[in-house]
């Protein structure tokens, strides 16, 4: 891998995206490699340098990532042999995101490098203790060290299994419309606990569709991606989710770290 500048361009839902990011950009510094970090959902696909490296980085949804930044990798300039990587995170399987990222990248004529899967902490359903979160957490951050280093010495692969992985996106494309359906966005609603809420706006902050919004206090709309930052980053838990077991969540940093 001939590189001297990386962008790297990531979202991070409770923080295991971005610790996994900043991991890799940490080893590309240290050999003298020009880094940027950048967050998706702050990021315009037409600023992107073609000229340098570009990384993507993002956690595991319904098998394969967000509807938000399936919209920016589909809005990716086309390009004439830039190179460019993945990286997730996980908390078990995907499916239905490497084969066809791959695929969609060549087309519009990258050069694709290599792709990594990194089983992290699970945010959402059953949380584990934090001595088994810590362990996982230092466990994938030794994986994107090796990976970050499998890129520079051009050991790194993108792997793609035919058929399979084309159908796995299919059905993952099903499930993020279903989560985006107006019944089910009304139902599974976040909403906050008023008792408990100071309305320091902290949700808002860090939605990265824009889909809470301060009132008296903060009331989300209809396009609720369920990354989970509202939920895990709430200073004062006022926000529950009724899809986690005992309400427990999860977050790798604290939340003025996830707003820097």
């Amino acid at each position: 891998m001939s590189m001297e500048n990386i962008d790297m361009y990531y979202f991070s839902g409770t923080g295991n995206t971005r610790l996994v990011a900043e991991k890799m950009m940490e080893v590309f510094r240290d050999i003298g490699v020009k880094t940027t970090l950048q967050k998706i959902e702050d990021s315009e696909t037409g600023d992107v340098d073609l000229s340098h490296t570009i990384g993507i980085g993002f956690p595991v949804a319904i098998l394969s990532t967000y509807s938000f930044v399936w919209d920016f990798i589909n809005g990716l300039p086309e390009a004439h042999g830039t190179e460019i990587f993945m990286v997730d995170t996980l908390g078990g399987y995907s499916g239905g995101i490497v084969g066809p990222l791959r695929k969609i990248l060549e087309k519009k004529g990258y050069k694709t490098i290599g792709a990594c899967e990194i089983v992290m902490p699970l945010n959402i359903f059953y949380i584990q203790d934090s001595e088994t979160c810590k362990t996982k957490v230092q466990r994938g951050l030794m994986k994107a060290e090796e990976y970050a280093h499998a890129l520079v010495e051009g050991r790194a692969r993108w792997g793609r299994v035919p058929v399979f992985s084309d159908v796995m996106k299919t059905v993952s494309m099903g499930g993020l419309k279903l989560a985006a359906w107006g019944p089910h966005q009304r139902y599974l609603k976040f909403r906050v606990e008023r008792s408990l809420c100071n309305v320091c706006g902290t949700c808002a902050d860090l939605c990265p569709v824009g889909n809470i919004k301060m009132e008296e206090h903060p009331v989300a709309g209809d396009n609720c991606q369920y990354c989970m930052r509202c939920v895990s980053f709430c200073p004062l838990g006022a926000i529950p989710c009724i899809m986690n077991y005992r309400g427990k969540t999860y977050s790798a940093m604290n939340h003025g770290e996830m707003l820097k």
